[in-house]
């Protein structure tokens, strides 16, 4: 299947690292490695950072200006996708392309991780929100990341055209790093927190994860930062200077075995869909203590493979943390069992499976119209 590719988002060149970044490269690597091919159609980024139906009506008219460069490229060279898919889109960064060329060339038009935030619908983001919904009804196809997205936006899709896809990750590295023999787990115990330092949700993460380490300041813990931004110096002041070993940010090949090298990830998530270091942390081996925020129950089992709590509230977040502070052996036991579950569900060949299948039921939705 020949797959015409846009994430309105973020770009996958874009030069900041992020998840988001990091999920659409996945979707692409997967289903190049279920045999398909796929192109990126576009590297417009449609990403509003403030509200207003001026400033989004801009960003629509150079994004019509994209899709008919893109036309005029598939009319010349005679070549056209069999299916044009989109990832990420919601108020702040709608879809103007795909929809305007599956329409123009009669394609399926499949739409991965839109999120629909009913209280955009008016104020500043109203024109982004409705342009939002337009792709979304437009789509033969839509797939949330998890089951929080999915209830906002059925009220606007059939069930026969939304699903969920779980996140998944290229194990690979991440197995290799995990077979390595390692001490189990005992005091002081090896905490890891993996984000970026940006203002906002990011650094309010890290604030609530230095509120609950400060409830169990009387136990043996230390912590590993991989992360750096500009909001690094206020970031590493919340924390003991003698308890943390600030690593910055680095590539990714290094993180496997960083995430290896540790007994338990350590994540409020403040605002996150799902987290990437989740399923990154897990099908390294370890169990995670994290906030229980919108995606984040769907990939992480409480109970089984980490301990969640409600977003925000570092005293249950540091209650949790005690479980494993007072009972290492309870990191190894969760952390086998995370990296059996990662190894059974959150992988690149699950995910290319799944991908599959969700580009079949869009180009049957078309054909059936």
């Amino acid at each position: 299947m020949k797959i015409a590719f846009t994430a309105p988002m973020k770009p996958l060149d874009h030069p900041v690292p992020s998840g988001d970044r990091t999920m659409g490269r996945l979707i692409v690597a997967a289903l190049q490695s279920a045999g398909h091919d796929v192109s990126i159609a576009s590297t417009f980024r449609a990403w509003a950072g403030q509200g207003g139906e001026e400033i989004q009506r801009e960003i629509r008219d150079a994004a019509w200006t994209e899709a008919d460069r893109i036309a005029a490229a598939w009319e010349a060279s005679g070549d056209r996708p069999d299916v044009f898919l989109t990832y990420h889109l919601y108020h702040k960064a709608p879809d103007w392309i795909g929809p305007h060329l599956a329409d123009r060339f009669g394609l399926p038009y499949a739409i991965i991780e839109a999120s629909r935030a009913p209280k955009r619908q008016s104020g500043p983001w109203a024109f982004g929100f409705r342009e939002a919904d337009k792709a979304l009804k437009r789509a033969d196809m839509v797939a949330a990341l998890h089951n929080a997205d999915a209830g906002c936006l059925a009220p606007v899709l059939g069930p026969d055209h939304l699903t969920v896809l779980p996140p998944f990750i290229d194990t690979t590295a991440f197995d290799r790093a995990a077979a390595l023999p390692k001490p189990l787990p005992a005091p002081p115990l090896k905490l890891l927190a993996v984000g970026m330092m940006r203002t906002g949700d990011k650094t309010r993460s890290y604030e609530v994860l230095a509120g609950a380490l400060d409830h169990v300041r009387d136990r043996p813990w230390r912590l590993t930062i991989v992360g750096d931004g500009e909001n690094s110096s206020h970031v590493l002041s919340l924390f003991p200077a003698d308890r943390i070993n600030w690593l910055g940010a680095r590539p990714l090949e290094d993180l496997p075995g960083i995430y290896a090298a540790h007994d338990l990830l350590v994540w409020p998530a403040i605002r996150e869909a799902f987290g990437l270091a989740f399923l990154e942390a897990q099908a390294a081996g370890l169990a995670a203590v994290g906030g229980a925020t919108f995606g984040v129950p769907d990939i992480v089992k409480h109970g089984e493979t980490g301990l969640l709590s409600a977003e925000g509230d570092a005293l249950a977040f540091s209650q949790n943390l005690l479980q494993f502070l007072e009972n290492p052996m309870l990191a190894e036991t969760f952390g086998q069992a995370a990296r059996r579950h990662i190894a059974q569900t959150h992988t690149l060949h699950a995910g290319a499976r799944r991908l599959v299948d969700f580009l079949q039921s869009a180009v049957a939705n078309y054909t059936n119209r």
